[in-house]
C-alpha cells in the first residue's frame, strides 16, 4: 500500500531554494558596497609636525596618544615648518600636518587638494634678543646677527614681510638660516644677537628663553598696525606675571603679532579621521591659555584654506551623535551602513517581486512535470496497434500504477494541494481511458 505524504503549512525548503540565490546575490553586492563604496577608515596615519622642541611636536605627541585610544596608529613626522610639512602634504608623504596661516593662499591650497580641520591656537612671533642690544624698534636690527631659521618653516617669509613694512632689507642684516634648537645654542653662546621663530607658548624654547637672565623678548609696541596691514596676523598680549606670577616674569605686558596654528589635511583624507582629528582638537586646544579664551580654539575661522565639511559640521553642530555614546569603530561601522540600506532598498524592492512568482512555480512544477508521463502513456496508447494491443495496455496501467505511487509520495503546501487532486484525477482519466481501449473492465479502487 502507498504511503501519502501529509500536506504542509509552508515549504521552507522550496523558500529557501528559490530566495537563496538572491540573498546571496544582495549580500554579495552590499559587502561591495560597504567596502568599496565607503571604505573603512585606515588604522594608521602620518602626522607632519615641525621642529625638534617646537609646539608643534609637542602637539604632535598629545594626538597621537588620543587617536591612539581608538586603535588608530599616528606617526610623526619631523620638518622644518609650515612650508615643509606644505610640500610634504603635496607629495604624498604625510596625511595631515600643522600649517601656519599665511603659508599657501586658497586658490592655491583648493588647487592641491588641501583641506582644513580648523585653526588650533595662535603661536605668536618671538623675537629674543641679547640683554645688552640696544634694539626698541625693528629698524634698529640693522647690522645685527639674527637667525630667521631655515626656509622650510615659513618664519623667514613672514618676518621679512614685517621687515619690509619698517623699510629694512634683509641685506641690511646678517641673517642665519639655522633651526630653532641650534639656533638658540647660538644665541646662548653669544654669536649671534637675537633669533626669531614662531610658536605657541608651550613650546619648552620659548619657557627657557623666558626665563634665561641675560635675554629679552622684543615687544612690537605697533602690533595691532601690523595685524592691519598683514590680515594673516593677529594682535597678542602676552601678561605681566603670566610665566611666573610670583618673580613676576614678564615685568610688563609684551605685545606680540601672531599667525594662527592649523591643521590642513589632504582632501582624500577618510572623513572618519577628520571627524576624530577635530574631536582631539577640541580636547587639546578647547581650554584657556596665554593667548585665548575658554572655547575660542578650535576654530573654522583664521584660515585661510577651505574648511573640511566634516570640520564644519562638527563647529556647527558638535561631535556626530552616535560617537557620543558609542566607540568611534563601532560608531563608524553604524555611520556608513547607510550605504548598505540604499544598497538593499535598491535591490530587494525588484527582486521581492521575482521570488513569490519563482517560489510558486517551484512548487507547481512538482505537479507539473508528471503531466509529461501522462501525455507519453497516452501517446503510447494511440500508438497501440494489432495483437500486442493487449500486452501493451497492460503495461501502460503498470507504468500508471507507478505514476500514482510516485505522485502520492509528493509533499506540498496546502494552498497548492489542487493542482495535486487534479493530477490524480487526471491519472484516473489515462487509466480509464487505457482500460477501455484494452476492452477490459476495472474494478474501482
Amino acid at each position: 500500500m502507498s504511503k501519502i505524504r501529509k500536506f504542509t503549512q509552508f515549504s521552507l525548503r522550496d523558500l529557501v531554494a528559490t530566495a537563496g540565490p538572491t540573498v546571496l546575490t544582495i549580500v554579495a553586492l552590499c559587502a561591495v558596497a560597504y567596502f568599496l563604496v565607503d571604505p573603512s577608515p585606515p588604522r594608521s596615519v602620518t602626522l607632519g609636525t615641525g621642529q625638534e622642541n617646537s609646539a608643534y611636536e609637542e602637539f604632535g605627541k598629545k594626538y597621537a596618544a588620543r587617536l591612539a585610544r581608538h586603535g588608530i596608529k599616528v606617526t610623526l613626522q619631523r620638518s622644518l615648518g609650515s612650508q615643509d610639512n606644505l610640500q610634504h602634504l603635496n607629495e604624498g608623504k604625510v596625511d595631515i600636518a600643522f600649517v601656519q596661516s599665511g603659508s599657501t593662499e586658497q586658490a592655491e591650497a583648493q588647487r592641491k587638494g588641501l583641506v582644513s580641520i580648523g585653526s588650533l591656537f595662535t603661536e605668536p612671533v618671538w623675537l629674543f634678543l641679547r640683554e645688552d642690544a640696544q634694539v626698541t624698534q625693528l629698524t634698529q636690527l640693522k647690522g645685527l646677527k639674527i637667525n630667521l631659521g631655515p626656509e622650510g618653516s615659513g618664519v623667514p617669509k613672514l618676518f621679512r614681510q614685517v621687515l619690509a613694512l619698517n623699510g629694512v632689507e634683509p641685506g641690511d642684516l646678517t641673517i642665519s638660516a639655522l633651526e630653532n634648537t641650534p639656533g638658540t645654542v647660538e644665541l646662548l653662546e653669544g654669536r649671534i644677537d637675537g633669533l626669531v621663530f614662531s610658536s605657541g607658548p608651550d613650546a619648552p624654547l620659548v619657557q627657557m628663553l623666558l626665563q634665561t637672565p641675560g635675554f629679552k623678548l622684543f615687544d612690537f609696541s605697533q602690533a595691532e598696525a601690523y595685524s592691519r596691514r598683514l590680515p594673516f596676523v593677529s594682535h597678542v598680549v602676552l601678561p605681566r606675571g603670566i610665566v611666573d606670577v610670583g618673580r613676576d616674569l614678564p615685568a610688563q605686558d609684551y605685545h606680540l603679532i601672531a599667525p594662527t596654528a592649523t591643521l590642513v589635511a589632504r582632501e582624500d583624507l577618510h572623513p572618519a579621521l577628520i571627524d576624530l582629528y577635530v574631536q582631539a582638537a577640541s580636547e587639546i586646544h578647547g581650554g584657556t591659555g596665554w593667548f585665548q579664551q575658554q572655547g575660542q580654539f578650535p576654530s573654522a575661522r583664521y584660515t585661510e584654506i577651505p574648511v573640511a565639511r566634516e570640520a564644519a559640521k562638527f563647529y556647527k553642530d558638535g561631535a556626530p551623535l552616535l560617537q557620543r555614546y558609542m566607540s568611534f569603530w563601532l560608531a563608524n561601522f553604524f555611520d556608513r551602513m547607510w550605504v548598505v540600506v540604499v544598497a538593499l532598498a535598491a535591490l530587494v524592492l525588484p527582486l521581492s517581486k521575482v521570488v513569490p512568482p519563482l517560489y510558486v512555480w517551484r512548487i507547481r512544477s512538482r505537479v507539473y512535470r508528471w503531466y509529461g508521463q501522462l501525455r507519453t502513456v497516452e501517446q503510447e496508447l494511440e500508438a497501440a496497434q494489432g495483437p500486442q494491443r493487449a500486452q501493451i495496455c497492460a503495461g501502460l496501467l503498470k507504468r500508471l500504477d507507478e505514476i500514482e505511487e510516485m505522485v502520492n509520495q509528493i509533499s506540498i503546501p496546502l494552498a497548492f494541494a489542487d493542482g495535486l487532486y487534479g493530477l490524480r484525477s487526471h491519472i484516473n482519466f489515462v487509466r480509464q481511458r487505457v482500460k477501455n481501449a484494452d476492452g477490459a473492465i476495472a474494478p474501482a479502487k
